[in-house]
This record gives C-alpha cells, sequence and structure tokens, in this order.
C-alpha cells in the first residue's frame, strides 16, 4: 500500500464504523448464549415433570430468546460484510485463515441454530415432547458453536498461530490440516471461547433475575418470578465462578502472547518482579499482577517502557528486542519480499531463493515494517485502564448480587428486601456496559494490530476516501439505533404482558 496517498481519516472512520457494529452486534450476542441456556434447563423442568407451568415458562423466556436472536442476525452479517468493504488489505492477507472459520460457522452452527429454532418457536403442539426438547437444547448448542468459531477468529488476530506466508501471493495460508487443528484450538482461541461464553451465560442470569425482581416488586407473576430468579441465581453464580476462572487464564495468556496489552490495563510503564495491582488510585495490591500474570509470586512482569526500550529476559531466556530494533527488521523484511517478487519476476532464481531467505528470517517482524512511530506501539492507556476495572468492578458486583439472591432465597426472605430487587433491575443496564467494556480491553488493548505483530490497522485498511466511509457510518448508526429501539419496544412489550400463567390458572380454576 501507498502511505502517501493514504487517506489517513479513512483510517479512523473505518475503525469508527467497525467499532460501532461490532458494539450494536454485542448487545444481543450475550443474552443469546446465556438466555438460551436457561430457558433449556427450563425446559428440561418441564420434560422431567409435565408440569405445564414449565412449559408457559420456558415459553416466556424462548419469545424474549427469539426477539434478541433475529437482532444479533442483522448486525452480525453486516459486521463480516466490512472485512471486505473497509479492510480488503486485511482480507487478502489472511482471508484464507480468517475466513475458513467464519465459513464454518456460517454453514454449520448458525445452519443449525437457524434450523432447530423454527422447531422450538412452532412444534410445541406439533412433536415429541422429546423432540422438541432436542431441538431447543441444539439450537442453543448452535449459538454456542457458531461463537466457538467467530472466536476463533478473533483469537487468530490476537495470537497469530499455524500459518505460513506465502511471498508469491503474499497471503497467509493453512498450509495442512495439522494448521487448521492449531488456528481451531489454539490456547487463545480455548481462553477466549470459554471467557466470553461464560460472560454470555453472566448477561443471561443478569436478564432473567432482573426481570423477575421486577415481578416481585410488583407482586405479579409470582411462582413464575421466584422460580425463575431461583434458576437465575443460581446459574448466575456458577457463571460467575466460570468467569473468574477463565478471567485469570486469559490474563496468563495475554502476558504471554501481548504484554503490552497487559501493561496497559494496569498503567504499568515500569516492570517489576512484584507488579502490584492497581485497584484505583493508589490502592493497590503488592504482587498481585505479577500472581495474574505469570501464577507465581515471582516473575518479570515488563512495562510500556521496558516493551518499548527491549533488554529484559524473555521467558525463554532470550533478550527482548527494542521496538526500533522490531521496526527495523520488520523494514527489512518488507524489502526482502519486494527484492524477492523482483527476482521471481525476472527469472533470477538465486537472488529470489536468497531474499526468501531474509524474509523469514525477519517475517517475526513483518508488522513493524509498517510502524512509523514507536509511540504508535502503546494502545490508549487510559481507555483500557478503566475499561478494565469497570469489567471487574462490575463482575464483582454481579457476584455479590448472585450470593445474596441465593441466600435470602434459601431463607424464604427475599421479598424483604426490596432494595436489593431494585439494584438487582439496575444491573440489567450494568450487565450490558460490563461487557462491551469487556471487549474494548480485548480489542482497544491491542492497537494498532490489526493482527498481532503481522499486520497493523495502518496495512490492512482498504484504500478508501473518508466521506465514503462517514457516510455510511452515520447511516449505519441510524439503522442500528433504530432496531434497537424496535428490539427494546418489543421486549418491554412481552416482558409487560407477562407469561400470563396465573391468569391461566385462575381461569381453569
Amino acid at each position: 500500500m501507498n502511505f502517501q496517498t493514504l487517506d489517513l481519516s479513512a483510517i479512523d472512520w473505518a475503525r469508527a464504523q467497525f467499532a460501532l457494529t461490532a458494539i450494536y452486534h454485542w448487545l444481543f450476542v450475550p443474552l443469546t448464549l446465556g438466555l438460551g441456556l436457561i430457558m433449556s434447563i427450563m425446559e428440561t423442568k418441564y420434560y422431567r415433570t409435565g408440569d405445564a407451568f414449565w412449559r408457559k415458562t420456558a415459553q416466556f423466556w424462548q419469545r424474549l430468546f427469539g426477539i434478541n436472536f433475529a437482532m444479533g442476525v442483522a448486525t452480525g452479517i453486516i459486521l463480516e460484510f466490512e472485512f471486505g468493504t473497509n479492510w480488503s488489505n486485511y482480507s487478502w492477507f489472511v482471508g484464507d485463515i480468517f475466513g475458513a472459520p467464519l465459513a464454518i460457522e456460517g454453514i454449520v452452527a448458525f445452519f443449525m441454530e437457524s434450523t432447530f429454532i423454527a422447531v422450538m418457536y412452532f412444534g410445541w403442539n406439533k412433536v415429541s415432547r422429546g423432540f422438541h426438547l432436542a431441538s431447543t437444547w441444539l439450537t442453543t448448542l448452535g449459538a454456542t458453536f457458531s461463537a466457538w468459531w467467530i472466536l476463533v477468529a478473533n483469537a487468530w488476530m490476537q495470537y497469530p498461530v499455524g500459518a505460513t506466508f506465502d511471498p508469491d501471493t503474499v497471503r497467509n495460508e493453512m498450509a495442512s490440516f495439522g494448521s487448521f487443528l492449531e488456528v481451531a484450538f489454539s490456547p487463545m482461541a480455548v481462553v477466549k471461547f470459554c471467557h466470553t461464553v461464560s460472560s454470555g451465560w453472566l448477561t443471561g442470569a443478569v436478564v432473567v433475575v432482573g426481570i423477575s425482581a421486577w415481578y416481585l416488586l410488583r407482586r405479579r407473576e409470582e411462582r413464575f418470578a421466584r422460580s425463575s430468579m431461583l434458576v437465575g441465581s443460581i446459574f448466575g453464580l456458577v457463571a460467575c465462578g466460570a468467569v473468574m476462572l477463565t478471567g485469570d487464564s486469559s490474563g496468563v495468556m495475554v502476558g504471554k502472547a501481548q504484554p503490552m496489552k497487559l501493561a496497559a490495563f494496569e498503567g504499568l510503564y515500569e516492570g517489576s518482579d512484584q507488579a502490584p495491582f492497581t485497584i484505583v488510585g493508589d490502592l493497590k495490591i503488592p504482587g498481585m499482577l505479577t500472581v495474574l500474570a505469570t501464577h507465581k509470586l515471582r516473575g518479570f512482569v515488563p512495562g510500556i517502557n521496558d516493551i518499548l526500550e527491549g533488554g529484559y529476559t524473555l521467558p525463554d531466556s532470550t533478550k527482548a528486542l527494542s521496538a526500533e530494533e522490531k521496526m527495523s527488521r520488520g523494514v527489512v523484511a518488507l524489502d526482502a519480499l519486494t527484492q524477492y517478487r523482483l527476482a521471481r519476476s525476472a527469472g533470477r532464481t538465486e537472488k529470489a531463493a536468497v531474499m526468501r531467505e531474509k524474509l523469514e528470517a525477519n517475517l517475526p517482524y513483518f508488522g513493524y515494517g509498517h510502524i512509523l512511530d514507536k509511540k504508535d506501539l502503546v494502545p490508549p492507556v487510559p481507555i483500557v485502564f478503566w475499561a478494565f476495572r469497570v469489567m471487574v468492578g462490575l463482575g464483582s458486583l454481579f457476584c455479590l448480587v448472585f450470593f445474596l439472591l441465593v441466600f435470602l432465597q434459601y431463607k424464604k426472605q427475599l421479598t424483604r428486601w426490596p432494595l436489593l430487587l431494585k439494584v438487582t433491575m439496575w444491573c440489567i443496564p450494568l450487565v450490558y456496559i460490563c461487557s462491551q467494556a469487556g471487549w474494548v480491553c480485548a480489542e482497544v488493548g491491542r492497537q494498532p494490530w490489526a493482527i498481532q505483530d503481522l499486520l497493523p490497522v495502518n496495512a490492512a485498511v482498504s484504500a478508501l476516501q473518508s466521506p465514503a466511509v462517514r457516510v455510511t457510518f452515520f447511516i449505519f448508526l441510524c439503522v442500528f439505533t433504530l432496531l434497537l429501539i424496535a428490539e427494546l419496544r418489543i421486549l418491554f412489550k412481552v416482558v409487560r404482558k407477562g407469561p400470563q400463567i396465573e391468569e391461566e390458572d385462575k381461569q381453569n380454576n
């Protein structure tokens, strides 16, 4: 790409447009993951007991699931199209790798959930209870399976493994089935999937207990509300444990693969063998960051300045290169690629072989050749720092709320604490803030990279002019906002109407 002709403001608008689409899309995905499992548990209860109450309960939550699912599909499709429109260089450079999990997600996972969701909605009186239960679980499994492949693609951007660079096509490719397995089951993919899905479970649990609290405060649908509250709070407590465990594993993985991101989480500029964890301001826990990042009491955690200056000892006992050294080797790699392609086209096989060997020796620093200033390697620390604390702080609040809900239900004193029920309701918007903060940490924290160490965003963007991207940005903003308003209005209408279980019971009696 010719950086002299690149409209630099188009990069910012392309990033803004992608961020806008991702933010709106992620408003719908977590609830799909969490609510799917909860409604499946409730229908399982109906299957085992034959109690029509549980059938009505499952049907109510399935209605909310369906509304949310439809909106998620609409935003998700646009998100994938943007890789081709706004990030065509990225798509060319890694399309063979990045496209594979997305294709599997569309052909297998999305097809499975789209097929069985129809049976789940319209098959209550048309198929057996067992087949209908299987359809509900398969819908939930399909949504989770879909998340797996999306997160495999995202994890590869954070931790590119299994790739073979072909200088003839200037593309990264999967050379074998073993490479595909390496991409599909990389440590980053496994950790990211487990943490993201468990956070979706947490979102679903918060929404269920929040809506149940609304009914209890209004003394409506009390059996439904209490039963849903019990299932949701126990499920939420389990989800909190899963989020903490997977978050711990994620921290270790980020420390290994993306040390700059970890340093930005903490706002750590100078490394230490016993790096502290900052709660807020001057309130710190000595040595805690080292424990979280290395699972050891002593272990060097590099700060931002250490990563830029280099010279510290890496886990493999080698010395870390400075940013300038990486940038220099990146320039060598880019020049070697150019010389290789020229020699190849001219039929100069010996020089081509020399240049290819030179390219491969410097290939790990390929992306640094596009970096113009080492300061560009530092993500916006204040944004990442506070997003991380919002995520952790709100996650801790949800754990406390779930614990109190379970405890008070065991003591049969839940309705004596209306303030807790009100807090539970307000946790619904807070859980979405928490979820978005998590993605801010993951994506803003790895800037300036589109693909860690291989491709920065300034080399990944399409050759677009900013007015074109700016116009579509505001079009998407209007469309997505209207979709969100429409979904909220439908959801509120369904919730206000309620499952109407008590009214039906009165009519039957």
